[in-house]
């Protein structure tokens, strides 16, 4: 199974790298996983809905007709810790081919986007930054991982 990770615009941050770079590693003993940039630098507006409008072009043309895709929305479902690891594992077992995670742009997603989403996540009712919500999600993607293997990371 492949797990693959969209997130709009590139991070400078040398220290959200290192640290996402450190979950990455972790995770990739579970599953194959990657993180593809949605590079929205040639973007050129200033209108939200134009910008929301093209990001969703952009990511839906690397989206396949099979992937079971998972929108990070505050809208979308909130969970326990554990209760994201029992649902991972209810995805893992329908056996899709890959499940797509995507944090959309600062200005959210565009209504395509939207009609195409399997299921819409919710992290948390705060907003995180960008740059933030890629730890946020890479850690609690290894937790999950952690309690579907027993393994002595998350304590209850």
């Amino acid at each position: 199974m492949q797990i693959t990770y969209f997130v709009t615009g590139k991070t400078n941050l040398a220290p959200i790298q290192q640290i996402t770079a450190e979950y990455y590693k972790r995770l990739s003993r579970y599953a194959r996983f990657e993180e593809v940039v949605i590079d929205n630098t040639a973007i050129k507006s200033t209108d939200p809905q134009l910008i929301k409008q093209r990001e969703g072009e952009l990511l839906l043309k690397k989206i396949l007709p099979t992937d079971f895709l998972i929108l990070l929305d505050e809208k979308g479902k909130e969970y326990t810790s554990v209760g994201y690891a029992e649902y991972l594992q209810k995805l893992f077992l329908q056996s899709h081919k890959r499940i797509c995670f995507v944090v959309g742009g600062a200005y959210g997603f565009s209504d395509a986007v939207y009609t195409r989403a399997n299921a819409k996540l919710c992290l948390s009712k705060m907003t995180f930054s960008h740059q933030i919500i890629r730890v946020v999600f890479a850690e609690q993607l290894y937790r999950a991982f952690t309690i579907l293997h027993n393994e002595p990371y998350h304590h209850q």
